[in-house]
Formats: C-alpha cells, sequence, structure tokens
C-alpha cells in the first residue's frame, strides 16, 4: 500500500505526471450532463446529475465477479485517519478525490501513484458536527473544486494542485461548514452548507465556476430574501422566499437551521436542481410552533436565478432531528401507458416518497423501515400523520421546567436512512437502499441561541432494535412500494450504493468489507475486506478495455460520534484512510 505524508499546503509532483504520461482535458458541461453514459470517466459526484449510481458497465457481473481482485491501493496516509465519505473522481487517467480534513488528492489510475495533494490550512475553531469529512470533488475545465471545514470553496488547478481561487461561503465561526460535493450546472458551481446543529441559516448558492463571482445566493429558512448578483450589484430577489414569521413563531426564523448539508441532485428534463433541507433549529420542536418552512424538505431550485419552484416539505414542523436532506433521485417509468416523470428519495424519518418532480406533487409513499412510531402513516399529500403520544415533552409544562416527558422515536434521528445515497438500477428498475435500524429515546430542554454555540434544546440516547443486526440494504420498488430482496448487516450501513448493468449491486460495511450482490435476487456474490471501515460511495469505470471499481475505506462519520449504544457496538473498529481500486484479472 503506497503511502504518501505531506506537511504542504500543496504537493504537485509534476515529473511524476509527466513520466505517466497522462494529456488531461477539461470537463464540460456535456461531459457532466452525459456522465452516466460515458464509461471511461465519472465527472459528477452520483454517476451523472440524476444521482442514479448506475453504470451501464457489464465486463464485472454476476458470473464474473468472483474474480476481481484489487491492482492497488493508494494511503492519504498522516494522522488525519477519519471518517472517509469520498465517491472519487475519474477523468483522463487521474483520480481525484478527498479525505478528511479538507485534502485532496490526484493519483494516477494506472498505477496508484499520488501526482498532488492539496491540505487546507483549517484554523482551530472549526464546529463540524459530525466529524472532519468531505464527500467529494466538482469537475470543470481545469479545475478541482471542493468545500472545506472552514466554509470556503477551493478552486485547485487539475495538473498541479495548485489554488486558481478560494471564496468565504460562510463564517465558521458561526457554525458553518462545507462537507458535501458540490454540483456543477451549466458553469455553475452549486454548493450548500452545514451546520443545522448551531442555529444557522441555510442557504443554496450559484457561483461562476470559472472565476468564482457569486451569482446568486437562496436562503432556505422563510422569512430570508434571497439575492441574484447583476452587473457586480447585489440584487433582492425574495420570489417563493416566504415572509417572516409566517410559519415560524416570532423572530425563531433568524437562527432557523434548514441546512442544505448534503448537495442535491440535478434534472436535465426539468432544468431543476433539488436540494434538501436540515432540520429545524433548535431541536425543541414547543419552542417553534407551525410547519417551520423550509426545513425538513425538498426544494426544486432554478440554477439560473435561484428561485424556489416547487417544495415538498417530509416532516413538518420536525420534533426528532429527522431532516429533509437525503438525495432525490429523478427516473421515468411507466403507468397506464404513459411515462411518468418521478423523482424518489428515502427520509431519515423512515418514509420513502415518489413525487412527480415536475411540480413536486405526492404520487406515493410508504415506509422502509420495519417500524416507525413517530407517525401513524401518510395522508393523500403525504403530510404525516402524526402520533403526539411519540413528540418529545414540552419542558415549560413540567414542575422543573428543566426536562420534559421523554419517549421512544422509531427511527433514531441518525434516520432510517442518512447521508449515504441509494442507487436506481435502469435494469431491475429498483432502488437499493442502505438503511439502519435503530431507536432512540429523546427528550426536550430549554434552550437559546447563542452565535456558534450547539443549539439543540434535545437530548437523547440511541439503542439498537435487534441483536442480529442495525444496517439493512433494501431492495425497493418505488412503483408499488413493497422489498423485493434484504441484506443484514451487524453494524450500521453508512456508505453509499452501486448498481450496473452487471446485474450487480456493490456497497461497504463498517467491518470493512467491499460486498457484491445479485441485483435481482441479493445473493451476496462478492467480498473483500479493506482493512477499515467503509463509509464511501464506490464508483466503476472503463479504462484501456478493462472494468475498474474504486472505494474509500476509513472508518467514522456520525455513528461512532452520536451513536451512544450503537457507537459501543462498533467501537472495536480501526480508522484509516485510503482508496482500494479492483478489476478482473486479464484473460
Amino acid at each position: 500500500m503506497k503511502k504518501f505524508g505531506g506537511s504542504f499546503a500543496v504537493t504537485a509532483l509534476v515529473t511524476a505526471m509527466s513520466v505517466s504520461g497522462i494529456a488531461q482535458a477539461g470537463v464540460t458541461d456535456k461531459d457532466i450532463m452525459q456522465d452516466q453514459m460515458t464509461v471511461e470517466d465519472v465527472v459528477s459526484n452520483g454517476m451523472g446529475p440524476r444521482g442514479q449510481r448506475y453504470s451501464p458497465l457489464d465486463m464485472i457481473n454476476a458470473d464474473t465477479v468472483q474474480d476481481m481482485r484489487p491492482v492497488w491501493a493508494f494511503s492519504f496516509g498522516g494522522e488525519k485517519q477519519r471518517g472517509q465519505e469520498s465517491q472519487p473522481m475519474v477523468k483522463d487517467g487521474v483520480m481525484y478525490v478527498t479525505a478528511s480534513y479538507s485534502r485532496v488528492f490526484a493519483v494516477d489510475t494506472k498505477t496508484g501513484d499520488e501526482l498532488w495533494e492539496y491540505n487546507a490550512r483549517l484554523p482551530d475553531g472549526i464546529m463540524p458536527c459530525c466529524d472532519v469529512i468531505n464527500r467529494g470533488v466538482a469537475l470543470y475545465g481545469d479545475l478541482v473544486i471542493f468545500g472545506t471545514l472552514d466554509a470556503k470553496l477551493v478552486a485547485l488547478d487539475a495538473k498541479t494542485g495548485k489554488v486558481k481561487w478560494k471564496k468565504k461561503v460562510a463564517d465558521y465561526k458561526e457554525g458553518y461548514s462545507i462537507t458535501a460535493a458540490p454540483q456543477v450546472v451549466n458553469g455553475k458551481i452549486i454548493t450548500g452548507v452545514s451546520g443545522g446543529e448551531f442555529g444557522i441559516v441555510g442557504k443554496v448558492e450559484a457561483y461562476d465556476a470559472t472565476t468564482g463571482k457569486i451569482l446568486w445566493t437562496r436562503p432556505t429558512v422563510e422569512g430570508h430574501m434571497g439575492y441574484i448578483w447583476k452587473d457586480g450589484k447585489k440584487v433582492e430577489n425574495g420570489i417563493s422566499g416566504g415572509k417572516a414569521g409566517q410559519t415560524w413563531p416570532g423572530d425563531l426564523w433568524k437562527s432557523g437551521g434548514a441546512a442544505t448539508w448534503l448537495g442535491g441532485t440535478y434534472d436535465p428534463d426539468t432544468n431543476s436542481l433539488f436540494i434538501g433541507t436540515g432540520n429545524p433549529a433548535p431541536w425543541n420542536s414547543h419552542m417553534r410552533p407551525g410547519d417551520n418552512l423550509f426545513s425538513s424538505s425538498r426544494l426544486a431550485i432554478d440554477p439560473d436565478t435561484g428561485k424556489i419552484k416547487w417544495h415538498f416539505q417530509t416532516t413538518p414542523h420536525d420534533g426528532w432531528d429527522y431532516d429533509g436532506v437525503n438525495e432525490l433521485i429523478s427516473f421515468d417509468y411507466k403507468a397506464d401507458g404513459k411515462t411518468v416523470k418521478a423523482a424518489a428519495t428515502a427520509d431519515r424519518n423512515g418514509f420513502m416518497y415518489v413525487l412527480n418532480r415536475t411540480n413536486g406533487d405526492y404520487i406515493r409513499g410508504f415506509p422502509f423501515v420495519d417500524e416507525i412510531t413517530w407517525a401513524k402513516g401518510l395522508d393523500k399529500n403525504g403530510r404525516p400523520i402524526y402520533d403526539e403520544a411519540f413528540r418529545p415533552g414540552n419542558p415549560t409544562v413540567t414542575e422543573d421546567g428543566k426536562k420534559g416527558s421523554s419517549v421512544r422515536a422509531v427511527p433514531a434521528f441518525l434516520g432510517g436512512k442518512n447521508w449515504m445515497p441509494m442507487a436506481y438500477s435502469q435494469d431491475t428498475e429498483l432502488f437499493y437502499v442502505p438503511s439502519n435500524e435503530w431507536a432512540m429515546d429523546i427528550w426536550n430542554e430549554p434552550t437559546a441561541y447563542k452565535k456558534g454555540a450547539a443549539y439543540l434544546g434535545a437530548g437523547f440516547t440511541i439503542s439498537p432494535m435487534n441483536d442480529s443486526h442495525i444496517g439493512v440494504l433494501k431492495a425497493m420498488d418505488p412503483k408499488t412500494g413493497k422489498e423485493v430482496w434484504r441484506y443484514q448487516n451487524y453494524a450500521p450501513l453508512w456508505g453509499g450504493v452501486l448498481a450496473t448493468a452487471g446485474n450487480l449491486v456493490f456497497i461497504g460495511t463498517p467491518e470493512g468489507y467491499l460486498k457484491g450482490f445479485d441485483a435481482k435476487t441479493g445473493e451476496l456474490k462478492y467480498q473483500f475486506n479493506t482493512g477499515s471501515g467503509i463509509v464511501g460511495s464506490p464508483i466503476t469505470w472503463k479504462q484501456d478495455g478493462e472494468q475498474f471499481l474504486s472505494v474509500l475505506s476509513g472508518w467514522g462519520g456520525a455513528v461512532p460520534l452520536w451513536g451512544g449504544e450503537v457507537a459501543k457496538r462498533v467501537k472495536h473498529l480501526n480508522q484509516g484512510g485510503s482508496v482500494w481500486t479492483f478489476k478482473l484479472p486479464k484473460s
């Protein structure tokens, strides 16, 4: 295994690049839009703007995968072996991948040799909620662009790793950070922000990918106005922004949360960015009666102006930290002889939703976890039918006013599915959903907003629901809501899924295994232990006539930090930091 340290901000190994003979070409808007079907590269997060994470490659298939072998492994090195949640990108024989603590590496895909390394100089006061992770870069032209834990966008030269431009997106001292991979849409870099546990105000912003100049900003808490920049001037663009206090009491909208911390997807058919928003702040829902728009929602945003076209709120008046950030994936299906332009999402609240992606209308919803206590079901519009007995109690009605009544809520706040992206197979027409079965005891407490301080107003403990498993990979039919097959895993599943035309589905486990399953039956076809837990998202591409597959290995993320009794179950797992690359032997 190759290991490269480096204490400098950039280590540019130009000599190595010239020796390797790699000729680099710029990434275009067309490359990104066609990414799903151009198998020689991976130039978008989600392996296509819709985020289906499906590849038409089939050299590695259910019959041949048993012969797949690792060909190289690259170590991120140093002492920064924390959660590695990145999805790699591949272009012209170079892999671009982020690592913990806001690092970026360029790696030769033939040899696994490092070409260059960039380390962001992070200040001491960063406040990441859920580990020092990063989920990947964006590629555009000759730039490699990513977000940092101190809430900056940084554009690097793809050949050297040197900084081309850098922009401050938000103030890390207020609790903001960036962990998601940015999107590129028509020359614009689209980014969200993290920090919902600190009373920040979520937002989506667009920057010129070449220059870094801001183009528009769209806050995601109702009452805050959006802006566009014309001729260098800031112009109010409050369309669909809502009115202050309309679904929020008093001034709580000023620190309302709704962080856009997972990035999003893009649908070329409707020219819509699909962005999820996080929990309202604080967690104590008794302090903020109302739906608290646009928290815990999916938003369709015009990428040219930042206008909100439509919204669908999965958990109005969220009192369990169920968020709404999970990816909304576009897909088409036939019903009554007609094509339905749909989009699906598996929410932290335990329900999976199928929406009309042209207008946000609710088509159907159904549980994808084994138990849900907080709601009795969904009404005809997809709004949850609350069981108020399972809402954490109001501390102000107790004798001492310090702690409200505790409830057992299922799923736990880490979600029936958290950030880890699901995949959609165009062959089976199934979604492959990495889910978890866990419960929490949760109660409310008094709290007040203070800039840069935790703003929860709640306490909790998380516990497994089964002795045999927490994680469950499920094949779900979006047309019927039925589970087709499942694979149960002892530890939680916290990494992304990849589906291929080879009738395979790949996912990694905290126990360190890369596992491959028959996409139709769920039969385990392959496994290989990488030495540390996998919480990244696998990719596949074609190079020199062969199919390659890569995944990051490095245990971490939110589970060991927030997981309570669950964290005890996985405390023996080793941290790491590496990329493993596999292929079939040459015949």
